[in-house]
């Protein structure tokens, strides 16, 4: 008995003590194509024990990370889920599942299937209100692209972004995904809420002068996932690139990400994308 309730304490001490400082742990990672396996969107080589060893890769990455940060993650938005039983999957069919975890999932009219998702720490935070913010044409009608997930909290309203590709030249579409965020971030500010925080997959290089990437390209690493802030608080980030998440670059040397497929080619990684870990100061 005595044993079940340290264990229990040293589960929630962590959501305690981020409370008392007044900082959470917030990560975002594009899982790169995490389809439900029962799925018409999945490849045929997509099977149900390979999605089950995908969302245990994803648990244990998390947890690598809260032994690196002294705590459990307290937000993780996600890019590229097919749905909620990917989400469901990832907190319930692993070692996430005792940590207290919900999430956060709409499904969006991306021609891929493929949608933003957030988890959070129910011990830690209350969620306020969620929904999805399509991003629209000039006549108004929704893109077929990833909307902007919205998560509110006390004090703390969180967008997770999945901005459209270069794939095409779709700058323009890129501009528009921009241009929402900002507006739901003004409407949010108006409305009171004194802090949002923007992470994301931008598809655009625009943390060109930092020291770490994100995406290996062509021989070079990008930095196209990050965040902005806005409001009174601060921001420390780290990309994480835990050798477990790498693989050799043969093609052009040094590392890079270790994927779950190239082409039909089981590789048994998570994702051609790492995650950023982000202390978030009040």
């Amino acid at each position: 008995m005595k044993l079940a309730v340290i264990k229990l304490l040293a589960l929630l001490l962590p959501a305690a003590a981020a409370c008392a400082q007044d900082s959470l742990l917030v990560v975002f990672w594009n899982v790169e194509n995490f389809f439900d396996y029962r799925s018409e969107a999945a490849p045929q080589f997509w099977t149900r024990g390979r999605f089950y060893a995908k969302c245990d890769a994803v648990a244990k990455t998390l947890m690598r990370i809260s032994d690196a940060c002294g705590r459990f993650p307290d937000i993780v938005g996600f890019a590229e889920v097919e749905n909620s039983f990917v989400m469901r999957s990832m907190v319930s069919s692993t070692l996430l599942r005792k940590l207290g975890y919900r999430i956060v999932h709409y499904e969006s009219p991306d021609h891929r299937g493929i949608d933003c998702g957030l988890i959070y720490r129910e011990p830690s935070l209350r969620l306020r209100g969620s929904g999805p913010k399509h991003i629209c044409d000039s006549s108004g009608a929704p893109m077929a692209t990833r909307d902007i997930l919205l998560a509110e909290f006390d004090g703390l309203a969180v967008l997770v972004n999945h901005h459209p590709s270069k794939i095409g030249g779709k700058s323009d579409r890129r501009e528009a995904a921009m241009a929402r965020m900002l507006e739901v971030k003004d409407s949010l500010l108006a409305a009171g809420c004194p802090r949002v925080l923007a992470i994301g997959d931008f598809n655009e290089e625009l943390w060109s002068d930092a020291e770490e990437g994100t995406l290996k390209y062509n021989g070079g690493w990008e930095k196209i996932d990050g965040w902005f802030g806005f409001g009174e608080f601060e921001v420390e980030e780290k990309v994480f690139a835990d050798p477990v998440l790498l693989t050799p670059d043969k093609a052009f040397g040094g590392m890079k990400p270790r994927r779950c497929f190239v082409g039909p080619r089981y590789e048994g990684g998570v994702s051609d994308h790492l995650p950023i870990v982000l202390t978030v100061t009040f």
